[in-house]
């Protein structure tokens, strides 16, 4: 599955300021890139790149600029932000238990909302919640102007027609489940919530409602060009992520200039206080590292690399004792710190060498046998298409052996297919507007039991499709192939009962083919009749 990047862009001269040195756009383009983030291009005064999420912190110019002066040598070590308690409690009830059980907060104080820092905190809240935050699902960050309500917070579940306020974008007072049906973000990220007995609410001492998590804030919080002090609430479904998020958000506002302060954070399990910006204790081997990263760094050398990254870095014999920032949410393992080595080496400056054998690649046998097929099935009318590897949790066509993954980038991405008969079906609903017949196929990989499995399946699309048609199509690549088979049966949900049969290959059924339900094909709104066949690549060789 292709890795997922976000944009972030910047106007040159601001980079310069928060960074404190002169550079040209291109010294800035090269120094970044040589940090892991790739240039998107340069657009007059806005430069931009490509920010892989495994460094959320990047997500913003505030934090880009903190990582530049390390890479610099301006400012270099842990950066050190002081955290005093503002005496405002923030209370998660235990109501929430079932419906996202997770919220931390902060109080920021002696904001300048400038334009410039307005945007930013804007567009770093939208990028947390695109990739850290699963759009939603696993964080949502919500930003008040803590002056307009009255503390203690408290976060709680409520039946969805039981309260009612104004969310931004609207001027009256809606009832939550209303906002689902109303509201343009209740229809976009309602689903989050919908299916749950009580909807997330954080309220004042008044009970008025700052926030609706992870849908829509009140207007009663409402940002303006006079706010000073915030209030942040982070909800969601992962704790380690939702302090993250905390975390990145409040050093982006610290170094601009604002004050963090801690609120008094009660849980059924108990009290502490949030934001915890305490730094993380690694222990770095020098040798396993120097092997690695084919380097000959010396233990003081490597420390200097590292607090460039902005790390706290101490020589011990063998090793080095790495303090890692709070913000810092992608270092799981002292690998990572090993990558941040040889970021803080620099790339540029790693010794380069020919390969000492000289050698020539060539496709394995599977690989010609696919090109092959594919060969095969363009002689045979049919049109190629390359689907992915990933699928929604449901599709009308049933396919129950896909695997769920844990953590999907998006909802419509939950699972990893086990048929390449979905992504087929998919595409002629795709082209309902062109011309019948259509005929596509595809040879590609899906993963059954605990392994992959490369498959060949074909779909034909048109008035007079047929089980006729299918089975000699399957017939003719049988036998092209030089494949002895026998023909039976089936039963399967997806095809018409008596219109669907099996290939079986000595001993083994290798695949299906037949006219699809009606069923399946109302469900991808198709209109017409379709047939189609899975075959099991490996066994036709």
């Amino acid at each position: 599955m292709a890795r997922a990047v976000t944009v972030v862009e910047f106007e040159h001269e601001e980079f310069l300021d928060l960074v404190g040195a002169r550079l040209t756009s291109e010294e800035v383009e090269a120094k970044v890139s040589m940090m892991g983030c790739p240039p998107e291009g340069i657009q007059g005064t806005l430069q931009r790149f490509d920010i892989n999420p495994n460094r959320p912190d990047w997500l913003s110019i505030e934090g880009i600029a903190r990582a530049f002066r390390g890479v610099l040598g301006l400012e270099t070590g842990l950066p050190r932000y002081d955290v005093r308690p503002s005496g405002i409690v923030f209370e998660v009830d235990a109501s929430v238990k079932d419906v996202r059980p997770h919220a931390v907060g902060a109080i920021v104080r002696d904001v300048e909302f400038t334009e410039p820092l307005l945007k930013s905190l804007i567009e770093l809240q939208e990028n947390l919640h695109l990739t850290h935050g699963r759009r939603r699902k696993k964080v949502a960050i919500g930003i008040h102007d803590v002056d307009k309500v009255r503390p203690p917070f408290v976060y709680k579940a409520v039946p969805p027609k039981s309260v009612k306020f104004v969310p931004l974008g609207m001027a009256e007072s809606v009832d939550l489940a209303g906002i689902l049906e109303r509201h343009e973000k209740g229809r976009e990220y309602g689903p989050l919530v919908k299916d749950k007995d009580r909807y997330p609410i954080i309220l004042d001492r008044d009970g008025q409602v700052l926030s609706f998590p992870p849908v829509i804030n009140g207007i009663v919080t409402q940002l303006s060009p006079e706010t000073r002090n915030l209030f942040l609430d982070v909800t969601g479904t992962d704790q380690e992520a939702v302090e993250a998020a905390l975390n990145i958000v409040c050093a982006a506002l610290a170094d601009r200039g604002a004050r963090i302060e801690s609120v008094e954070l009660r849980t059924p399990d108990g009290t502490r206080r949030t934001p915890d910006l305490t730094p993380r204790d690694y222990t770095v081997d020098v040798a396993a590292t120097n092997a690695l990263l084919g380097l000959s760094l010396t233990s003081n050398e490597m420390a200097d690399c590292l607090r460039r990254m902005r790390h706290d870095a101490e020589p011990e014999g063998i090793v080095l004792r790495v303090r890692t920032p709070a913000y810092r949410a992608d270092i799981l393992h002292p690998v990572d710190l090993m990558e941040d080595v040889a970021i803080g080496y620099g790339y540029d400056r790693f010794p380069t060498s020919l390969p000492r054998r000289h050698t020539s690649g060539f496709p394995s046998d599977l690989a010609q046998f696919t090109n092959a097929l594919r060969t095969l099935m363009v002689g045979y009318g049919y049109q190629e298409i390359m689907s992915l590897t990933v699928a929604p949790p449901e599709e009308p066509f049933e396919s129950p052996s896909r695997l769920p993954i844990r953590n999907p980038v998006a909802t419509e991405q939950a699972r990893v297919r086990s048929s390449l008969l979905p992504s087929l079906l998919g595409i002629l609903a795709l082209n309902k507007h062109r011309d019948l017949p259509q005929r596509v196929f595809e040879v590609g990989d899906a993963v059954r039991g605990a392994g992959n499995v490369r498959l060949l399946a074909g779909a034909s699309i048109h008035a007079r499709a047929g089980f006729t048609e299918v089975k000699s199509l399957v017939q003719g690549i049988l036998r092209d192939v030089g494949e002895a088979y026998e023909i039976e049966s089936a039963e399967d949900p997806n095809f018409i009962d008596g219109r669907c049969a099996s290939v079986r290959v000595g001993e083994k059924s290798v695949g299906l083919f037949g006219e699809i339900h009606p069923r399946v094909v109302t469900g991808y709104e198709l209109g017409h009749p379709v047939v189609a066949f899975e075959l099991e690549v490996a066994a036709l060789r």
